[in-house]
């Protein structure tokens, strides 16, 4: 079967092309949506929704209706609800979620020049290692509603619930809503997801954006209207702005499926990619263009840079190193297939294996099936057909991410996966809805039963890594996706009540496994810098409130089986990583609880206050260190310097005073100098030095010059401890650097 040509069209000479978009104005009243036959009016879209079978087809799915049914807005409605709900629970747990931010959304709420640069403290001292614009919408919630969790991680929520939105939108247009909502359900439930949209790391926001572009994109396949691929454009902007480099990934594959397919001419196509890279250049580059015109002396130092450039940072740190893993900064690279590195195998399997199938690949299987069968079922369609090129903008975004995130050598988190969500969702929605269409037809209703037999199969697999977790759930999913599977391979000759119950009961089981680490994960409080969904597996040491990581080439010391539940790595508590970390400093600060030593909710103790704990997961401040930081704040810039930008964040979340991170979040970066250093204590700036602190201080860590006591922050530590005078507050020692020494 074949989808007729558009009369108007003519491929092989590329005359521009009047096909109306669905629900546009273009569709005429004697006509479905967009343009389409008769046959796939409203009428045929609810039936189908329904069980019905649907009418004899010339196209991969019905199409969207021209009329929504009773049925279809308030199930909308509730999906975002159900969602928003789902994230919110127990959203006070996670406290100030990942410090490093968090402390950089406060003093964005307290200095506008802070907000704009992304700094860490509202002195301006040094920047996050980001661009700031996943900053700028909790900044602004804490400015209208105080620092607390709530303030900065209901932006985060919000985001989820939009990104949901946006694939929901965006697959109801061209797979009906059946689809859609199966769409949005499975982005909703995804472990991953549910992790990062109640945390305030920018993957958020990049996930949103990511959504946004493809939706974008497919609008201007359907009627070739230049302003969609322009504000696609700004889209990919902002969402460089918010993660560098990661933005582009799917370039190539939105970029290839609109030059083939858009409904205008090949010189039109061109032209308009080409306002669409102006716009996105323009939307992203404005910031970046700003930041390096600006004298250095009066901005803060790009963190994560050692030239104090923006660009450095881009094509560096966050950019091609994180590809072949040569990149200054980093604390060790992933492995080659069949070898370990610190951030775990690299190979065309990364994304199923113990340390991260649990987060993301619970229904990759099926998309991937379901891309294949849309775009087999499509592929005698013409040119321009847009339910193609839907699938090709969709999965070639869920590929091109996928590859690249299986064979970066760099630094890499489980929780980036997060950017995967909105693709497996749009291709299961789009996929299934195509197949249930023609399945009267015994190939397709085989490809049904195939796509719920394997994602039962590896639902089984994953819940098999968390062997004590729910014992009895792999086995319902194994046995009801079986199930389900065989009463889809008579979908077409069976009746309407047996293949509703077949198909209602494969959805359950393939989302059975998803939704229960999604419920683990919102149960349970998550901090630090590297925090993973759903219960331990074998294969990694995260876990509810936790951190996973590495699972292979861990740290000296640790177990081999990656970051533990603190938010570090194994071993991160005091004194056991190595990296001299203090007494007592075994965890950080939660919200509305600085000065205490509490721990989370359903946590044991978080990692220590310096090295791989401190570098990861923060420091617990005692009333003690908070009493004496606030007293001696007044007349300085700086309440306390201390080396890493979590052990620093952690005191000045405690104080709400500006706090040095000497040599950024790991505490290697060359910032500040020595020289520059003992000017600012020389004209009063700086009250306190924190002892203790991250791999830059000279404890034996591995980065950026630091490490072996070579780094700027090392120097400074020296200098420090052998010219003033030191206090101990609770359980911590303070440098007075008002009160030299009498050798000094």
């Amino acid at each position: 079967m074949t989808t007729p040509r558009d009369p108007q069209s003519d491929p092989a000479d590329g005359a521009p092309l009047h096909a109306p978009a669905p629900n546009g104005p273009q569709a005429g009243a004697g006509s479905a949506a967009g343009g389409l036959p008769a046959p796939y009016g409203p009428r045929a879209v609810a039936d189908a929704a329904v069980g019905d079978p649907p009418p004899p087809q010339t196209a991969v799915s019905p199409g969207p209706p021209t009329a929504d049914p009773r049925w279809a807005r308030p199930a909308f409605l509730a999906l975002l609800l159900a969602t928003g709900v789902l994230y919110l629970c127990n959203l006070h747990a996670s406290g100030y979620a990942n410090s490093f931010y968090s402390a950089a959304v406060q003093a964005g709420s307290q200095s506008w020049k802070a907000f704009f640069f992304g700094s860490l403290d509202a002195a301006n001292a040094i920047t996050v290692d980001k661009p700031p614009a996943a900053l700028w919408p909790m900044a602004l919630s804490v400015r209208l509603f105080g620092l607390n969790s709530w303030a900065i991680l209901v932006p985060e929520v919000l985001m989820g619930v939009g990104t949901v939105a946006v694939v929901h939108a965006s697959v109801r247009r061209r797979s009906g809503h059946g689809a859609a909502l199966l769409a949005g359900a499975v982005l909703a439930l995804t472990p991953v997801a549910a992790l990062m949209f109640r945390f305030n790391n920018p993957d958020a926001l990049l996930a949103l954006l990511m959504a946004v572009a493809c939706h974008l994109v497919v609008r201007a396949l359907e009627d070739g209207r230049t302003r969609w691929l322009v504000w696609a454009g700004v889209a990919v902007g902002f969402a460089f702005l918010t993660k560098t480099l990661q933005a582009f990934l799917i370039l190539p594959a939105l970029a290839a499926v609109y030059a083939v397919c858009a409904p205008v001419r090949p010189r039109k196509r061109f032209a308009q990619l080409a306002l669409a890279t102006v716009a996105l250049v323009v939307s992203g580059g404005w910031w970046v263009a700003v930041v390096e015109l600006w004298p250095a002396s009066s901005r803060p130092y790009i963190g994560g840079s050692q030239n104090n450039s923006f660009l450095e940072l881009t094509f560096g740190y966050n950019g091609l190193g994180r590809l072949n893993g040569d990149e200054t900064g980093s604390v060790g690279g992933g492995g080659a297939p069949g070898g370990g590195g610190r951030w775990g195998e690299t190979g065309w399997d990364r994304m199923f294996n113990d340390d991260i199938g649990g987060q993301i690949s619970w229904l990759l299987p099926a998309a991937l099936i379901l891309l294949v069968a849309g775009l087999v079922l499509s592929r005698k369609a013409g040119r321009t057909d847009v339910t193609r090129a839907a699938f090709l903008v969709w999965g070639g975004s869920l590929l091109t991410t996928a590859v690249v995130f299986s064979f970066m050598a760099g630094i890499f988190h489980q929780y980036y996966t997060v950017a995967l969500a909105p693709y497996v969702a749009a291709v299961t929605g789009m996929g299934a809805a195509a197949l249930w269409h023609r399945r009267r037809e015994t190939w397709a209703a085989l490809t049904l039963a195939a796509t719920v037999t394997a994602t039962a199969a590896w639902g089984y697999v994953l819940l098999h890594r968390t062997p004590d977790y729910l014992p009895w759930l792999r086995w319902l999913v194994l046995v009801g996706g079986l199930t389900a599977a065989l009463g889809l391979v008579f979908a077409g000759r069976a009746g309407r009540r047996v293949v509703l119950a077949a198909a209602g009961l494969g959805v359950a089981a393939s989302l059975a496994g998803p939704t229960a680490y999604t419920l683990s994960t919102v149960r349970e409080g998550h901090s630090g810098s590297i925090v993973t969904a759903g219960p331990a597996s074998t294969g990694r040491g995260g876990g509810p409130g936790g951190g996973g990581g590495p699972q292979n080439g861990a740290p000296p010391g640790a177990d081999g089986n990656g970051p533990s539940q603190n938010g570090g790595f194994p071993g991160g508590g005091p004194g056991q990583d190595g990296f001299g970390a203090p007494p007592g400093a075994d965890g950080t600060t939660p919200p509305g609880g600085a000065g205490t030593t509490t721990e989370a909710p359903g946590r044991g103790p978080r990692g220590g206050g310096a090295g791989m704990g401190g570098l990861l997961g923060g420091t617990d401040v005692d009333a003690e260190a908070r009493e004496l930081l606030e007293a001696g704040a007044a007349g300085h810039t700086w309440a306390a310097a201390a080396v890493g930008a979590q052990n620093a964040a952690s005191y000045q979340l405690a104080t709400g005073e500006p706090v040095m991170a000497i040599g950024g979040f790991n505490g290697t970066d060359p910032s500040p100098t020595l020289a520059q250093f003992q000017q600012y204590v020389k004209d009063g700036r700086i009250h306190y030095f924190v002892s203790g602190g991250g791999a830059g201080a000279g404890g034996g860590g591995t980065g950026r010059g630091g490490g072996s006591g070579t780094g700027a922050a090392s120097r400074i530590t020296a200098w420090v401890q052998s010219h003033f005078t030191h206090v101990t507050a609770g359980s911590v020692t303070f440098y007075d650097l008002t009160r030299p020494t009498s050798d000094s």
